[in-house]
């Protein structure tokens, strides 16, 4: 990984633009900080293969601070800056970190510098290759621990390379989705650093906030989470996107509705990057998808579907914690997902293999029961979980809305065993720290209610 941080570092001139937020990072400042941050981490006691949690909020003194721990061969572990302390110790049980690198101070919002403490801790040294620690989602349970090794991540950022609809260097990126996971580290900052494309933050999620960037910047690609869309979309200022030649929905999935209305406010269809944490990116189309298509496998993919369920070739497990859940066998990484191949090649998602689920006898797509609830006028989200009785979950900003008219509006449109024994309803649907929605049916369950 020092050999991949020091290429990237040294690829583009001293004036190259490379990180904006109010003000601007060009290459050559970013080099200077990378280093001074590599000499005060070194003098810390960081060496090549040290274990090194980072949790620090959106900023340039983060995606610094990662960097310069890759300069030095460290490992490093990207823990979610807005994990509560017993979420965080959970994560450290599990890769016992030698060193905690945090915020001096706390922050929600991106800002460009965040004062950094540096701490010893009780935990050992890398034992395997992997210079990238991240986790699942934790939207169904225990966090699963997953290793990038140095050649996986060049991979990927091979495909983005050699992607068409990627985005180009000199091209600015305005980037929604958070550093700190796959999508945003590796096909955000790591991309940029190696196509000389400008990445530009947003300094809350807002519509205002987003919009302002864009028009300030002259952005030419959009990419977030679908929440991020649904919000420009409720918010439109089609103007301050007239110079955006793409946008993708990368970190999950996008709903078609979502899609629509974000179509309909600014003339722009919405592209799909899906992957997982343990692979990286698999699939890009910038130009709007048929969905459930998410577009074409990217250059140098290997996937296939095996009794129903997306599998991606890959050389060794993606899990550090020795056991690989019974996800990879023979070269194969199953990802969970449901698909089939289209006669263009292009990869359709049909649902999670866990969103299937057996009512009296009856198989049911709890994706299907999401979609009817979400074509509600007054519904902004909703989650269906099992596995025996449907239970819904909705988001709604309309007061009034009660789960008896949501009732009544699936009645209408779901047969009969289809039906959730019970809608409960909310101003908005719990998330998982990456801004994926939670379905671990015990946690909606502690959710208050209206």
């Amino acid at each position: 990984m020092r050999e991949l941080i020091t290429d990237l570092l040294h690829r583009h001139g001293d004036d190259v633009p490379v990180l904006s937020h109010r003000g601007t990072v060009t290459h050559g400042l970013l080099r200077a900080d990378v280093s001074a941050q590599a000499e005060w981490f070194t003098a810390a006691g960081v060496r090549d293969g040290s274990t090194v949690s980072v949790q620090v909020p959106p900023s340039f003194s983060h995606l610094e601070a990662v960097l310069a721990l890759w300069s030095l061969g460290a490992r490093v572990v990207s823990v979610d800056h807005r994990l509560k302390p017993a979420e965080v110790e959970v994560l450290h049980e599990l890769t016992r970190p030698e060193f905690l690198v945090r915020a001096g101070i706390p922050g929600q919002v991106f800002r460009e510098r965040y004062g950094l403490v540096v701490e010893r801790a009780d935990g050992v040294p890398a034992e395997t290759p992997h210079r990238l620690v991240q986790f699942s989602s934790g939207s169904t349970g225990r966090p699963k621990v997953i290793g990038r090794s140095t050649p996986s991540i060049i991979d990927e950022l091979t495909r983005f390379a050699t992607s068409e609809d990627a985005v180009r260097g000199g091209e600015r990126l305005l980037l929604l989705n958070s550093p700190a996971h796959s999508f945003g580290l590796v096909g955000g900052l790591l991309h940029a650093l190696s196509t000389g494309a400008h990445l530009v933050f947003a300094e809350r999620p807002t519509a205002e906030a987003i919009l302002r960037q864009a028009r300030e910047f002259e952005v030419d690609f959009v990419t977030g989470l679908p929440f991020h869309f649904d919000l420009l979309a409720s918010s439109p200022e089609p103007d301050a996107l007239r110079t955006v030649r793409g946008t993708i929905a990368g970190g999950e999935l996008m709903p078609q509705d979502v899609a629509d209305r974000f179509a309909a406010a600014y003339g722009l269809p919405v592209g799909e990057c899906f992957g997982t944490t343990e692979t990286g990116a698999l699939t890009l189309a910038v130009g709007g998808t048929t969905r459930p298509s998410v577009g074409p496998l990217m250059p140098g993919v290997t996937a296939r579907v095996r009794d129903g369920l997306v599998e991606v070739a890959l050389p060794e497990t993606p899990y550090l914690s020795g056991d690989d859940h019974g996800r990879y066998s023979g070269g194969w990484f199953r990802t969970g997902d449901r698909g089939e191949f289209d006669p263009r090649g292009e990869l359709r998602l049909l649902g999670r293999a866990d969103s299937l689920v057996v009512v009296r006898g009856n198989k049911v797509d709890l994706t299907e029961v999401e979609q009817v609830l979400r074509g509600h006028p007054h519904v902004t989200e909703a989650v269906a979980v099992g596995p025996e009785r449907i239970q819904a979950y909705v988001g709604t900003a309309d007061a009034s809305l009660t789960a008896e008219a949501l009732t009544d509006w699936c009645t209408e449109r779901l047969a009969e065993f289809k039906l959730p024994a019970h809608i409960h309803v909310m101003d908005t649907l719990p998330r998982t720290s990456s801004g994926k929605i939670i379905r671990n049916p015990a946690v909606l369950a502690e959710v208050p209610q209206r």
